[in-house]
């Protein structure tokens, strides 16, 4: 929240107030906060949703199983999971793929996929949801997850 609020002071200031550097310490800010997004091709196993037909391209239409992590910047559990399920997400060698959606930025999505309560985690394949979680787990139990996800 104070991160959004200074952001929103800093985007009010008039072009004659902003630090000659302003302007990249903003994309700095932005970069840092994981609101950047990269156009190169990596296979990174992991990424943030960036709209609703990102979603519907990336997740729901996607072969792979995907696992999709709903949270929120100022949700502390959600800072606990979030790492922890992406280092699970990548020891699987590319077999699941992971979708991060933040619902402050993407409530449509929240709402339509009935989160209620962050972190919310779910697991889709072929476009449907298989599998649900909500709160922190620790790693025995998302391997467990991830296992059932993917059949192995």
């Amino acid at each position: 929240m104070a991160q959004r609020l200074a952001l929103q002071r800093l985007l009010s200031l008039t072009p004659r107030t902003l630090h000659p550097q302003g302007s990249l310490a903003l994309r700095a800010s932005l970069a840092t906060h994981g609101r950047a997004f990269s156009t190169s091709a990596g296979c990174r196993s992991t990424f943030n949703v960036q709209d609703g037909s990102d979603f519907q391209d990336r997740v729901v239409n996607n072969p792979k199983p995907v696992v999709v992590d709903f949270h929120a910047q100022w949700c502390g559990p959600c800072k606990i999971l979030g790492p922890r399920l992406e280092k699970m997400v990548a020891k699987q060698g590319g077999k699941v793929l992971m979708a991060k959606v933040d619902i402050d930025d993407h409530t449509d999505l929240a709402i339509e996929y009935e989160v209620s309560a962050v972190p919310t985690v779910l697991a889709m394949k072929n476009g449907d949801v298989v599998d649900k979680f909500v709160g922190i787990k620790d790693e025995d139990q998302l391997e467990a997850f991830l296992k059932k996800l993917i059949g192995a």
